[in-house]
């Protein structure tokens, strides 16, 4: 590029023409620095228009070069994620659905010296807080402690809101929450914490350690579905009969894991208020009570596998026992001889307690001790009662204890004794943990498999043709046993204040699962023809829950089972063995 310079050129005028003075040199100074002005602009605009070119040529070269040439994956953006970690594992069911978790939370809290206006401050705060008492808060804030809760766990809107007062001395906590989604379906499986975030029930409490040192869920053996199921059910029931509470329980047989666990009344764990010592008595695990007729399984359970009888043995039932200063009868009395089988289907009391006679109190004892009922079951919660019994077992003993009175247990007691009975004799100790395919699975064998079998065929007829009659459901084979037991206090038993019971198992053909419905103290109403016996409170509910739970653990339908031809058959093979009574007559009255 050549650059063109202009010569400056030298104005005169007229006078120096004429000899006149010269011209003053400041004229061609201005024209020469204008000139150069104009070179140097000129300049620095071509220069920044070949850098502008050059730019985009760059540029426009660099888009051709990586849209047809060159494919260049993407580097994705590094995002910035925030892992939350909490102090408590989460809880969870057998399928994974969420029974306790905990949630991120500030509490507020004072340190009082430094409120200026406690008064103003009070009030203020009331006003976002209107739970608060003012005049309470007032009091705290002008305090001399050094440092004071005012409200734990606030939502975020409370805390902008706080934030927004600008008040110097008040603070913020960061904590957690313990949530419950199911609120008080599961209260006393899953239990609560206090409000330091301390186990203090339930299973909360029994694996305090563990929650707190692991990172994956806790997982539960309980169905929520089936919760839901025993605790409308249940509190329908004692609605139903005006009763004070009841329990109910669903075992798997094969397993001991409990499905389900529900007692009423209950609590709120997400309301700590609600939380009282009665919401929070555990009847299934910690309540001991006589369980009435429901024992009755025990007693002949106990006959037929030492035995001391076989189903198509008679006792006479026909004058009531004294002993002592008891008399032992029976609701329905019968004039005639029972078989072992009828005296289970009518539940007679004294043909129990003569059945008992012949099995003698050593034998008695080992029995239910081979079947957990001598200490706490074994199930993962500190809620556990223990048995009562006597200290000096004698023979009034030997025969109350075979219809359910002078023992008490705990329900669960009773529902994983009649697992053990009707899964071919093998005891598993109840638990609340989910066990996987593969792990392996405490057991006892405790009575013979042909002693299972004929009691799995007891059951049946008990509600075929006895008192379990409500608890039948088309399809699903339903045996079971009724209990009615007069609660005992201040100045003996009371004729008018009934534990009524029904235990299930199902389907009785090979049994996948048991159920227990206690009601205590219900009263009769107009459907049940004023009895509030178990039969009449317990097996309609029993059968409302297995008409509901069992499509949903995949249990088909199956046809009916003749339970009494397969006893009448059974019983006539061993009289004939035995070569004592037909044992068609075994069974007189079945039909």
């Amino acid at each position: 590029m050549i650059r063109r310079f202009l010569k400056p050129r030298v104005v005169q005028d007229s006078g120096a023409a004429n000899g006149a003075d010269a011209p003053e040199t400041g004229h061609v100074r201005l024209e020469d620095d204008h000139a150069r002005a104009l070179e140097v602009g000129r300049a620095r605009l071509i220069v920044t228009s070949a850098m502008f070119s050059l730019a985009f040529a760059v540029i426009a070269g660099r888009m051709v070069d990586v849209s047809l040439f060159k494919h260049v994956a993407p580097r994705p953006h590094p995002r910035h994620q925030t892992e939350l970690t909490f102090e408590r594992a989460d809880i969870v069911d057998r399928n994974g659905v969420l029974l306790a978790t905990s949630l991120p939370t500030q509490s507020l809290y004072a340190r009082p010296h430094e409120i200026r206006d406690p008064a103003d401050a009070a009030r203020r705060i009331a006003q976002i807080l209107p739970e608060l008492n003012p005049t309470e808060l007032k009091a705290k804030l002008a305090s001399d402690r050094s440092f004071i809760y005012l409200r734990r766990n606030l939502t975020p809107e409370q805390v902008y809101d706080i934030n927004a007062l600008g008040i110097p001395g008040l603070y913020f906590e960061d904590g957690e929450k313990r949530i419950y989604p199911q609120g008080d379906v599961t209260a006393h499986v899953v239990g609560l914490t206090d409000l330091d975030d301390k186990g203090i029930a339930g299973a909360e409490k029994y694996f305090e350690n563990e929650l707190r040192n692991r990172r994956d869920p806790l997982q539960l053996s309980i169905d929520v579905r089936v919760q839901t199921i025993l605790h409308t059910e249940l509190e329908q029931t004692i609605a139903d009969f005006h009763a004070i509470g009841g329990t109910a329980l669903v075992m798997n047989v094969r397993t001991g894991e409990l499905l389900g666990m529900v007692s009423l009344p209950d609590f709120n764990p997400n309301n700590l208020s609600t939380a009282t010592p009665a919401a929070m008595f555990n009847r299934a695990t910690l309540g001991v009570y006589e369980m009435g007729s429901t024992f009755k399984l025990f007693n002949t359970a106990a006959a037929l596998d030492y035995g001391t009888a076989t189903i198509n043995t008679l006792y006479d039932v026909s004058h009531p026992i004294k002993i002592a200063r008891f008399t032992i009868h029976d609701y329905e009395p019968q004039h005639h001889p029972l078989s072992v089988a009828n005296i289970l289907r009518i539940s007679s009391n004294i043909g129990s307690a003569r059945m008992a006679l012949d099995i003698g109190v050593d034998r008695q004892k080992a029995f239910l001790a081979r079947f957990g009922m001598m200490k706490p079951t074994a199930v993962e919660l500190p809620e556990l009662g223990w048995p009562l019994y006597p200290k000096d077992w004698r023979e009034v003993n030997l025969m109350t204890i075979a219809f359910g009175h002078g023992m008490a247990v705990t329900p669960l007691h009773v529902v994983t004794g009649v697992s053990a009975l009707v899964n071919g004799g093998q005891f598993h100790p109840a638990t609340i943990l989910k066990r996987n395919p593969g792990d392996p699975i405490p057991t006892e064998p405790v009575i013979r498999p042909e002693t299972s079998v004929l009691m799995r065929q007891l059951m049946r007829m008990v509600v075929t043709d006895g008192t379990g009659g409500k608890a039948d459901v088309p399809g699903y084979l339903v045996g079971g046993k009724t209990g009615s037991a007069e609660k005992s206090g201040a100045g003996g038993y009371h004729h008018k204040q009934l534990l009524s019971s029904f235990i299930a198992a199902f389907p009785i053909t090979d049994p996948r699962y048991v159920v227990l419905v206690m009601v205590d103290q219900p009263q009769g109403n107009k459907e049940s023809f004023g009895f509030a016996t178990g039969g009449w409170t317990a097996a309609p509910c029993v059968g409302n829950i297995i008409s509901r739970m069992a499509p949903l653990l995949d249990i088909e339908p199956q046809g009916s089972m003749d339970s009494l031809k397969v006893l009448k058959a059974r019983a006539a093979r061993e009289a004939k063995a035995n070569g004592t009574l037909n044992g068609e007559e075994s069974l007189n009255g079945v039909e």
